[in-house]
């Protein structure tokens, strides 16, 4: 019977899901979700369209024969029904809308190559061409708008091979509508959920300001207070610019995620814009702002979603945002730019869910001097056209902001800064004298030796060899009584949040503290020590790290001394780093700019980018072009926005009985939920591959659950893994 096509199996109140109940509800959803940028007709009718093929006799057969095994759709053999094919097949020969069939085709397996568009209509049209053809038949029947024409909802500039990365971020876009809208329908049906709507964000500025004014009351007051003001106001005043991108240059300390937040709420209320993305580089920023924002915005408009955080544990009134994580659905969401991006250019459908949710919003994305050079082709070319098409803007915030504009992607677009003048702020809030000890070279011992005379001082090196190297001969070197603490990512997630505590309140408190820490605490970390020593790096890391000197404008001027360690692990500094340290030696010294010197980094970042032709060679160069011809798998599998050399190690840190329960968890024959991974977090240390290897090699360590190793030899209560490198290339941070 007709009336009878299924789209999904009983629910709970044994109830199966009709297909055109689920066709025209996956439409409508859609529809509202691609009509923020435009093309909610044409979204509308691929979720019309997109599961077609159940209903061919076969498919509809192999569920009730799943239904009642609890098994898969499978035919009386046991083969997989492909019903993707029917829906895409109408896309491409009905509607008329050329290679937005792909997203039909890849709703569950994820967005394809162009190339597949011609294998499927071959098969559409041969050998599996009297199923498809059934299938359209029998659903047209239930749902005739199947076989309308929708080839002139396409919109213009999407056809065009002018630009070609605009019309891939399109179907990038349409592709997150639709699949979003199965998911939710889906789960409507089998779940019976319905998600609370958040607040707009035009209704949350006074909670905000009234927030602030609290935040400012607070203790500990600092003497720069007066110019984060000022800062705040001008990014405020800012806010009523049209959508665009937003540079936001300011130097550390100036309150870039108060000024920042103040900017979004209020460009969003004054545009209509629908939610605030924060997406910052590293954890342990994450974390740090949430905190912030949740205090601004309210806790219950935040959603924190990164591995670091456990959505299952939240309370009953704030479980919406477990839900939300799945496809952004909350007003404020602070994530890390790694999911932000890796999402950005998956194909995956779990992932992409949520990238419609970057329409009609404000992205703020922190830190942006860490985004990797050799990235920057693609993710600036996403970063225009989501504020030229699809009504994002974007603020791009950092101490040391890259010159962006500069580059041949960005070509004629125009920044809206958020600050009209910048210098006099870099001037008024330099708190810090460098020093320089590069000629002579002094070695790692003669460092330490100088740190031990402190009582309150960080040092900050480039690779976790040198870091443990330096805390050993610091150990030796220091009074008894003044701790020696360490930081990395050899030390378990916890470990290291407990070590920042510790060291916040020693400064809090004025009592003696000496840190050895990797590059990990420089990029937004809130430290305030009066002394700084950072072995050489690009300037935008020196600068980094003199931001965690005189933070707080405490003293007449911090010292940040940046010393180039004659026995430092050079392949490995070189192997972070690259060609930027030959730039900045060009720029920077003691008989050159400091790093605090807006105008030496801008052409420092110029020549750095003319040295590496980035824009016409290497990965994001290549990567473009994959986007240019619309290889979804090349582009996902090429881009990668971290080092992808390391692996997690579970450690033995930390509560011992809450780790054994979660391993169990881990490597149960079912399989694991993702919220045991989040929940692991606290106990995972990482190691470079070749050194994961290695250790299980020599029975250090225990593969679990693929690339995750169990660690089964000692662990420094300070350090954390030592496991020493031959090769001297050990550089994880």
């Amino acid at each position: 019977m007709i009336d009878g096509l299924w789209a999904h199996s009983v629910n709970p109140s044994e109830q199966r899901h009709g297909l055109e109940d689920h066709l025209r509800g996956t439409a409508a959803l859609a529809t509202r979700f691609a009509s923020v940028f435009g093309v909610g007709e044409l979204a509308g009718y691929l979720g019309l369209v997109h599961d077609v093929g159940k209903g061919a006799c076969c498919w509809q057969e192999g569920l009730l024969r799943a239904e009642a095994s609890g098994g898969r759709v499978v035919d009386a053999g046991g083969r997989s029904i492909d019903h993707k094919e029917a829906g895409a097949w109408l896309a491409a020969r009905k509607g008329r809308v050329g290679l937005f069939a792909l997203l039909v085709l890849g709703h569950h397996g994820g967005l394809a190559a162009r190339r597949a568009i011609k294998d499927m209509l071959a098969s559409a049209e041969g050998d599996a061409a009297d199923r498809v053809q059934e299938a359209v038949q029998r659903v047209a029947e239930l749902v005739p708008e199947i076989l309308a024409d929708h080839g002139a909802a396409v919109p213009g500039w999407a056809r065009s091979a002018d630009d070609p990365y605009a019309a891939e971020l399109l179907l990038r876009m349409a592709f997150s509508a639709l699949v979003d809208a199965d998911f939710l329908d889906t789960e409507s049906h089998f779940k019976g959920v319905r998600r609370p709507s958040g607040p707009s964000l035009s209704s949350m500025v006074q909670v905000f300001e009234g927030a602030r004014e609290d935040y400012l009351r607070s203790p500990g007051v600092s003497p720069i207070d007066a110019v984060r003001t000022e800062i705040y106001e001008q990014a405020v005043a800012a806010a009523d610019q049209p959508i665009g991108v937003f540079p936001f240059p300011a130097p550390t300390g100036a309150g870039k995620t108060i000024a920042s937040g103040g900017f979004a709420v209020h460009h969003a209320a004054r545009h209509g814009l629908r939610r605030v993305i924060f997406a910052v580089p590293f954890l342990s920023i994450t974390e740090q702002n949430a905190r912030v924002y949740g205090r601004l915005f309210g806790p219950k408009n935040v959603l924190e979603h990164h591995s670091g955080v456990d959505l299952h544990d939240l309370p009953v009134d704030r479980r919406w945002q477990r839900l939300a994580a799945e496809n952004w659905d909350a007003p404020v969401v602070v994530t890390t730019t790694v999911r932000l991006f890796e999402s950005l250019f998956s194909r995956r459908p779990s992932a992409m869910r949520r990238l419609h949710r970057l329409a009609g919003a404000v992205v703020v994305l922190d830190e942006v001097q860490s985004l990797p050079d050799a990235m920057l082709p693609p993710i600036l070319s996403a970063l225009r056209h989501l504020t030229e098409r699809f009504g994002t803007s974007v603020v791009l915030a950092s101490a040391t902001q890259p010159e962006f504009f500069s580059l041949e992607v960005f070509k004629g677009l125009r920044p809206r800064p958020l600050l009209a003048e910048p210098k006099p702020y870099y001037r008024r809030l330099r708190r810090v004298r460098y020093e320089w000890r590069c000629d002579p070279k002094p070695t790692l011992q003669a460092i330490a030796l100088e740190v031990a005379g402190q009582e309150q001082a960080l040092t900050i090196v480039n690779t976790t060899k040198d870091a443990g190297t330096v805390h050993r001969h610091l150990e030796e070197a220091a009074h008894g009584d003044v701790p020696v603490m360490h930081l990395s990512t050899r030390m378990a997630g916890g470990h290291r949040r407990a070590v920042l505590m510790d060291v916040r309140q020693r400064l809090e408190r004025g009592l003696p503290v000496l840190v050895v820490s990797t590059q990990l605490v420089e990029a937004g970390v809130d430290l305030d020590f009066p002394m700084v020593f950072r072995a050489f790096a690009p300037a935008e890391a020196l600068q980094q790290a003199a931001g965690r000197a005189n933070r707080n404008g405490r003293l007449e001027h911090g010292r940040v001394v940046v010393f180039d360690p004659a026995d430092g692990s050079v392949t490995g500094t070189r192997l972070v780093y690259g060609a930027a340290l030959d730039s900045t030696r060009a720029f920077f010294g003691p008989d050159r700019a400091d790093p605090d010197d807006v105008d030496a980094l801008s052409a420092y970042y110029q020549a750095r980018y003319a040295v590496k032709d980035l824009e016409r060679a290497g990965p994001g160069a290549e990567i473009q072009r994959y986007r240019a011809d619309f290889d979804f798998p090349e582009v996902a599998a090429r881009f990668k926005l971290i080092d992808e050399q390391t692996v997690a190690v579970l450690v033995p840190y930390g509560d011992s009985g809450e780790r054994e329960h979660l391993r169990s968890l881990l490597i149960s024959p079912a399989g694991a939920d993702p919220w045991v991974f989040r929940k692991l977090q606290p106990y995972l240390a990482t190691l470079p591959r070749r050194l994961a290897a290695r250790a299980v090699g020599d029975g250090l360590a225990t593969p679990l659950l693929g690339d995750l190793i169990e660690w089964d030899g000692e662990y420094h209560q300070v350090r954390g893994l030592e496991l020493a490198d031959p090769s001297g290339e050990d550089f994880v941070w």
